[in-house]
């Protein structure tokens, strides 16, 4: 009798240590998105083979993504900063890997971005080398599952080198639909080759690979810029990127000692668009010291109140947040890379 109530005890101890460890470590199906880190740009941007070492920073602002686990989930419930996204909402059926994969795809994109902006801004000559069709999305359906992945880079079909992803689409709408194709392709660096048969596209009469593709371009300038983000993904650092490339190509000290936070996506043009999470940056800016932050004013067009009544541009949604955590740091509106220069000059 004795030793079934110790063993019972045991037993219902071990339960709860496992109760416990389950509400603080079960994986669930949400992710909370959360104020991340305000970092130098610095230390990413190399031009001339230099870093700038200039008094004061101009820092990128992210926004964290934590798997959520019971404990994190409830422990964000009335956290203003704290938003909790379901895993499909969020990454749109893509699995993490995939979804991180695209993320850094757009952090490229937007870098080469920043490069056009800068250089054309300081009247610096550049060029645009083409290195192919990105892969963003695989279908189900098509004959290159398992040999193609999402960041795979794709530049040539059946031998032929195509210098734009019409030329490549057009080349894949001409052939029979019963035509076996080879492709070559880069992954992480390394050459690698696949062949497979063409699947009918979902919506369409037509037949092709069965991949969702992008251009994949870099860009490069004289004198040689160098952008290498390191694990950060997205393309909200667009216009921070710009600024220090421009800064550095034009010898001009925007910084003055300053920490000068933002963020945005960039055009080549310069035009600055809106981006998520921008509560969330503001947050992490005013945490890492920065006085000045700039967020982008996109306009609210009739067409986006239709769609979306309540929405909010990205600027109001900055002075709210800076607002709720009662910062000093200045909430600047830009629509332009030059409406960011002129501010700091």
């Amino acid at each position: 009798m004795k030793f079934n109530k110790t063993r019972n005890k045991v037993i219902g101890a071990i339960f709860i240590v496992i109760v416990v460890l389950l509400f603080f470590m079960f994986p669930t199906k949400y992710y909370l998105e959360v104020p991340g880190s305000a970092e130098p740009t610095s230390q990413y941007v190399k031009v001339d083979g230099k870093h700038d070492n200039k008094k004061g920073d101009l820092l990128l602002t992210t926004v964290g993504l934590v798997k959520g686990t019971p404990f994190t989930l409830l422990k964000s419930l009335g956290n203003d900063f704290e938003t909790i996204s379901p895993q499909d909402e969020l990454m749109g059926g893509e699995t993490s890997q995939q979804y991180f994969q695209v993320q850094q795809y757009y952090m490229k994109s937007a870098t080469n971005s920043a490069i056009q902006a800068a250089y054309s801004k300081a009247h610096k000559p550049f060029t645009k080398e083409y290195k192919g069709v990105y892969v963003m999305d695989i279908t189900n359906n098509s004959n290159f599952q398992g040999k193609l992945e999402v960041g795979d880079t794709i530049n040539a079909i059946d031998g032929y080198k195509f210098h734009s992803s019409t030329q490549f689409i057009n080349y894949v709408k001409k052939l029979k639909k019963t035509a076996t194709v080879k492709i070559n392709f880069i992954r992480d660096g390394e050459k690698k080759e696949a062949k497979g048969t063409l699947v009918k596209l979902q919506d369409t009469k037509r037949h092709g690979l069965g991949i969702t593709l992008t251009d994949d371009t870099v860009a490069k300038g004289t004198p040689p810029t160098v952008i290498n983000a390191g694990q950060i993904g997205g393309p909200s650092a667009g216009l921070m990127f710009t600024l220090q490339v421009y800064s550095q190509i034009a010898n001009k000290n925007l910084k003055k000692g300053r920490t000068v936070a933002g963020t945005g996506t960039i055009s080549p043009d310069g035009t600055v668009g809106p981006i998520g999470g921008i509560d969330k940056k503001v947050y992490a800016a005013s945490a890492e010291g920065a006085t000045i932050f700039f967020a982008p004013n996109d306009p609210v067009t009739k067409e986006i109140k239709k769609y979306d009544p309540t929405y909010v541009n990205n600027y109001n949604l900055a002075k709210q947040a800076a607002k709720k955590i009662h910062t000093k740091m200045k909430i600047v509106p830009v629509k332009k890379l030059d409406d960011a220069i002129n501010y700091l000059e």
